[in-house]
């Protein structure tokens, strides 16, 4: 632990002194990448540089990392990078402590994603950018699993009902959605996305926000009209480790699998994908990557044209290497790869919206993920489950 910190205070450092020596047309960037990920964000770099003659300089540094460190720095007066991407909750933080620049002149939100800025607007000032991101879209299934046993996708919930009771009678199906499981969370995307389905928007805010109570009639209608009868039916497999449910599922014991979008690079055939919405969604859980300017940066005008560029034409690029989704809404669907453009063109006129149990967090979190795997098992428990989440809640 010693060395780990030890070598973070010298990189600060080191830093640092890039910061304060540095030159107007030089820019250093706290980005969460590594390896790979990193290597697919350089071309966006470059060709900001390509436009711009302004060098930018990446660091890695693990958003856990710049929690502990930045608080420090800020309280001094300095700061490890001109750009940093960090959680939208630490932005808004820092933002109402006066330690991040605004750039509500340099960013028109009518350019991003409905939603996508929220975490990240104080009283109608901006203090971050979207960047691209990940998505929990809804529910995959094999293109020729459909094709072979003439399934199709569902425009309605009774559609959608049927289409589960036609694939429980395929032989060697073992239920018709499998079930992901770890320590809970891909459970919790599936429940998310019935409240969005059927609350809306609105109502998921609420929850989010906790201005609506988990015990409320239209909060238990959505549970006891929608997820529980399908549970009670057999619809859902038990719930198994995610990983090795998407295996079960790609093997055909299932026949569909709600995942993010992450999975498009899990799978041996990503061409093989199909994806559907439960119908009349009009939301979607985007796990975005966000980043400010701290006001301790010497080089503001900079800075602001690479956080311009990055919520907008740098999106183009990054998308194009695969496994990002962008919030940019003029980037075209032929700058993705073609299975990322079929996620993206669900996102189209979506209201963007946050992980329900990552943003309250705590007690809370750890509740809602054993409470369903509660349900998942005995759904006939629901008023006592919404009972204790209602009781941790914020």
């Amino acid at each position: 632990m010693f060395k780990r910190l030890l070598t973070l205070t010298l990189l600060i450092v080191l830093v640092s002194g890039v910061a304060l020596f540095a030159v107007e047309d030089r820019l250093v960037i706290a980005v969460p990448w590594a390896g790979a990920e990193l290597e697919a964000f350089l071309p966006v770099l470059q060709a900001f540089t390509d436009e711009t003659g302004i060098e930018v300089t990446p660091i890695t540094l693990r958003f856990e990392d710049l929690a502990v460190f930045l608080p420090a720095q800020f309280a001094a007066g300095i700061t490890v990078a001109d750009v940093i991407f960090m959680w939208s909750w630490f932005i808004e933080e820092k933002a109402r402590a006066g330690h991040v620049l605004a750039i509500t002149e340099v960013i028109d939100p009518a350019d991003l994603l409905v939603g996508a800025l929220d975490p990240v607007t104080i009283d109608n000032q901006l203090y971050g950018i979207a960047y691209t991101g990940k998505v929990k879209p809804g529910f995959w299934y094999r293109l020729s699993f459909f094709e072979k046993h003439g399934l199709t996708v569902p425009g309605t919930w009774e559609e959608f009902v049927a289409l589960l009771e036609e694939i429980a009678q395929i032989p060697g199906i073992v239920a018709p959605i499998a079930s992901g499981n770890g320590v809970g969370w891909p459970l919790s995307d599936i429940a998310e996305h019935f409240l969005i389905a059927f609350g809306g928007p609105e109502l998921f805010k609420a929850l989010v926000a906790g201005e609506i109570a988990w015990t409320d009639p239209t909060v238990e209608a959505i549970f006891a009209d929608k997820l529980v009868p399908l549970l009670k039916a057999g619809h859902f497999g038990e719930p198994t480790e995610w990983t090795m449910a998407k295996e079960l599922w790609w093997g055909g014991d299932y026949g569909l699998y709600f995942m993010g979008s992450w999975i498009t690079g899990m799978v041996e055939d990503p061409e093989n994908l199909g994806l559907f919405t439960l119908p009349g969604t009009e939301g979607m859980v985007f796990a975005i990557d966000y980043a400010f300017i701290p006001i301790y940066t010497e080089r503001p005008a900079a800075a602001k044209k690479l956080i311009s560029f990055l919520a907008t034409r740098g999106q183009v690029i990054q998308v194009g290497k695969g496994g990002h989704l962008a919030t940019y809404i003029n980037v075209p669907l032929e700058a993705y790869p073609p299975v990322d453009a079929r996620v993206a063109e669900l996102l189209v006129g979506m209201v963007v919206l946050p992980d329900l149990d990552d943003t309250i967090g705590g007690a809370f979190q750890l509740a809602f993920w054993d409470q369903l795997k509660l349900l998942w098992v005995a759904p006939e428990m629901l008023p006592e489950v919404l009972g204790i989440l209602e009781e941790l809640a914020p």
